[in-house]
């Protein structure tokens, strides 16, 4: 046998051979099959993580704008439950560094009816120049004008709720209160009727059709509840610090209010949005990893079939450290091309997968998403720059891991009895 020479790591001998042992030849057609096997589920694995979790980060995005275009990010309750100094509190509440918006609210339950139908209610007052603040609201006026609002006996109602109710702008609708005036036989309940001043259109359905904004003195003299409010709906800078400015407006309101904050009031849909996500990271990530396995069995017939020519090798001098770099080389190159074009792949895809919706829906002649059954319009994907990158680094470190032990196998190879039989 001759002297050992090693020829340096990852020398240009290595990769020469190793890429030669994936082109094979025709009695080596099966080993190229499980290769390619190989390849595409990992490209397919990490192209499906990366799409799923853009839709899944678009869908969770999407609800986060809609429910807080809305809802304040804190919403300040008052112990006693008569919020007459609102209007102080509020001044104080809007000096803290970081608050954006404070809305004082009216909200109640009744019931809106015309002559062809009727529907339960949200009732939300508030003031004209407070709702121009909700740009979810003020920003999605399809029909009339929010302009003089204050001033009038009027609502703006959402198109879903127009569609139900059969009404268009200038229109009038009864609303009824279940606690109205008391009287010798008992609380009869409250009705007024109002003009139709606007019609918008959040594009989430449960809000279009059950939420009525009405001016706040208006929803004041509704309710009975001259001077009050329900609450202060705080808007910050950056919702996902409402934890740390819970002390600040504790502070600043006294010792009367109390608070609440849209994680608690949305915790259990999002911690459910949260889990899906996770559980779906966890099942895609079998495709990588069954991928992998793939490799690893590839991989050991490759060793299998080659066993003469490594020990060829070894009697020639090279050392069992080229040798196993060799057949490394061969099956990190699956998986390192395999998680590349799954990446490029998985991000074409969530830049255009809006016009590859509509591709489909035209080639297959369906209403693929159909905003009638789904309440977004367009299909969202949001990629996170850390998320995508995990992902990667998830499918490289699976497919090296993959090739380690068929590379020390073929390493640890005995030139003499490899030799034996041939």
């Amino acid at each position: 046998m001759a002297a050992e020479q090693d020829t340096g790591i990852f020398s240009a001998f290595e990769w020469m051979l190793a890429l030669r042992y994936l082109r094979a030849r025709r009695k080596e057609g099966f080993i190229s099959v499980i290769a390619g096997f190989s390849f595409v589920g990992i490209m397919l694995g990490v192209a499906t993580l990366i799409i799923v979790l853009a839709v899944m980060n678009g869908f969770r995005q999407e609800l986060f704008d809609k429910i807080l275009g809305l809802n304040g990010h804190i919403v300040v309750h008052s112990i006693s439950g008569r919020f007459d100094d609102f209007d102080a509190v509020a001044e104080r509440l809007r000096k803290i560094n970081g608050v954006k918006h404070v809305l004082p609210l009216i909200e109640g339950q009744a019931m809106i009816s015309t002559p062809a139908l009727a529907n339960g209610a949200l009732v939300r007052g508030l003031r004209a120049g407070d709702i121009s603040k909700l740009g979810a609201i003020s920003g999605n006026i399809r029909h009339g004008t929010l302009d003089g609002f204050d001033d009038k006996a009027s609502v703006a109602i959402g198109t879903r709720m127009a569609n139900d109710l059969r009404v268009k702008v200038g229109d009038k609708i009864s609303l009824v209160a279940p606690r109205g005036a008391t009287t010798p036989f008992g609380t009869a309940p409250r009705v007024k009727r109002y003009d139709v001043a606007a019609i918008f259109e959040m594009g989430m359905s449960e809000y279009d059709s059950t939420i009525v904004f009405m001016p706040l003195n208006e929803a004041q003299r509704y309710f009975n509840r001259r001077g009050m409010v329900s609450v202060l709906e705080v808007v910050v800078d950056e919702p996902d610090t409402v934890g740390a400015m819970r002390p600040a407006i504790l502070k600043a309101g006294g010792p009367t209010i109390y608070v609440s904050d849209w994680r608690q009031r949305n915790a259990s849909l999002f911690n459910a949005l949260q889990v899906e996500r996770n559980v779906m990271f966890l099942i895609l990530t079998l495709i990588v990893l069954v991928a992998a396995l793939n490799i690893i069995s590839g991989m050991i017939m490759l060793v299998k079939d080659k066993s003469a020519d490594i020990a060829i090798l070894r009697t020639m001098g090279a050392t069992r450290g080229a040798i196993m770099r060799v057949f490394f080389i061969t099956g990190a190159s699956i998986g390192v091309v395999g998680s590349l074009a799954g990446f490029i792949m998985g991000v074409l895809v969530c830049t255009n997968i809006e016009g590859i919706r509509q591709a489909i829906a035209y080639i297959t002649d369906t209403d693929l998403f159909s905003p009638e059954l789904y309440y977004l319009s367009r299909l969202p994907a949001e990629m996170e720059a850390g998320e995508v990158i995990s992902v990667l680094v998830m499918a490289l470190t699976l497919s090296i891991a993959a090739t380690l032990y068929p590379s020390w196998r073929a390493s640890r190879l005995d030139p003499v009895e490899a030799l034996r039989y041939e």
